[in-house]
Order: C-alpha cells, then structure tokens, then sequence
C-alpha cells in the first residue's frame, strides 16, 4: 500500500486554479518555449492549456509568462521572472507537504495492520 497526495490550490468558490497539471504545463513550457507546442506534448488542447495559464494569472494577480509576438521566430513564450519563482516556490511547498504526510501514513498503515490482524468481522 501506498500514498498518493495531490494538492490544489483553490478559490473562494473551491475552483481549482492550481495543482500538478498546470506545474506540468508550466515546466514543458518553459522547456519548449512555446504555449502551443508544450499543449501538443501534453495532448491537451492549446484553448485548454490558455485557460489554466489565465485561470492562474487570474488568481494569481500577476503574469506567470511573458507572451512573444510572431516575427521571425514566429512568437513563443517563456516564465517570467515571477512565474519562475512561482514554479520553484510551489515545487518546494508541494515536496514539504508531501513530506508531512509520511509519518501520519506509517502510522496509518501500522495500526490498520493491527486493525486486520485483530481478526474481527
């Protein structure tokens, strides 16, 4: 047995508008340099992949990418400064409160495994 803990942050309303989806989405953009394209990789539609990255700024109250205009190298994006910090800042908390979970669930297991041995229906 083991544990799976995912975190969102949510809203007033409890509307998710982050958890490991959109750090997924964030992380392949940045490695690819482009909103569409890190869509593509993750056979998410670009619409759907737009609305996490407004869903979050939104929330968020400051931009988390930096858009580029077409031109030669026919626009892109990248983090922005904020939105690299935000990703690191996140990552670091989801770990720690990963972490937290550890001993609770032991514990958990151990007694549940006392629970089954007890032999009572």
């Amino acid at each position: 047995m083991d544990l799976k803990v995912k975190l969102y942050l949510v809203d007033e309303e409890g509307e998710k508008f982050m958890g490991i989806g959109v750090m997924w989405l964030l992380e392949e953009l940045s490695r690819c340099g482009s909103l569409r394209q890190a869509a593509y990789n993750m056979d998410i539609s670009y619409s759907k992949a737009l609305l996490m990255i407004n869903r979050l700024e939104k929330h968020l109250g400051k931009s988390v990418i930096e858009r580029k205009k077409g031109g030669q190298d026919r626009g892109g994006a990248v983090l922005s400064t904020f939105g690299k910090r935000f990703v690191n800042l996140y990552n670091s908390f989801q770990d720690e409160a990963k972490k937290r979970t550890e001993e609770p669930f032991r514990e958990f297991v151990r007694s549940l495994d006392i629970l089954l041995e007890d032999g009572d229906e």
